[in-house]
């Protein structure tokens, strides 16, 4: 799936299609709300089965039937092959480590504060994350996360000249409030670079 069909799926550009993705991505983890992991896969993974089971018997049936002779219904499926070559395996495993080395430099620089004001933004927003924490569990946080994703960018287009204004105001008031701190604190003013 190219970035095209990403923005498609999350600007909901085709309803039918964003509503599938949508409502099985949801569906799936209220589903692990109430049932685990292995449970909700299981279950899943008997749902399909027994619909491909029962499709195939009933175009067996058919043929039967109208003594036709048309095959196996899934036979352009069983042609496809569905191996992973080595190159996409390298280039998207080299893609994580890449993200994942700069995640632990980033981390590092954090938390052995080289920069005193980006450590102390670090330490505010661990904090806050605390009380995230007290209040919603992980599967929670994933249900409005994919809720948001799929509502954010439809609204922000519907309404993207008030956003914009008021994401401005407040981001003014934000430097305004930072810079000050910076300016009363000794040793927190940002290094030019």
């Amino acid at each position: 799936m190219d970035a095209k069909q990403v923005v498609d799926l999350l600007y909901w550009r085709d309803v039918k299609t964003t509503g599938v993705v949508f409502g099985a991505a949801l569906l799936l983890l209220l589903s692990l709300t109430v049932c685990s992991i292995v449970s909700v896969c299981s279950y899943i993974g008997l749902a399909l089965l027994s619909v491909t089971i029962c499709f195939r018997i009933y175009k067996g049936i058919l043929q039967a039937i109208q003594k036709s002779d048309e095959g196996h219904p899934f036979k352009q499926y069983l042609d496809q092959e569905v191996a992973l070559s080595e190159e996409m395996v390298h280039k998207y495993s080299d893609i994580v480590l890449a993200k994942l080395n700069k995640t632990i430099g980033e981390l590092r620089r954090l938390f052995l504060v080289e920069d005193l004001v980006d450590s102390i933004k670090f330490a505010v927003l661990m904090w806050i994350l605390t009380y995230v924490g007290a209040l919603f569990n992980g599967l929670t946080l994933a249900i409005l996360s994919v809720i948001a994703v799929f509502s954010c960018p439809i609204i922000y287009e519907k309404h993207q000249t008030q956003i914009d204004h008021y994401l401005g105001l407040v981001n003014n008031q934000v430097k305004d409030v930072v810079g000050k701190i910076q300016a009363k604190v000794p040793g927190m003013k940002r290094k030019t670079e």
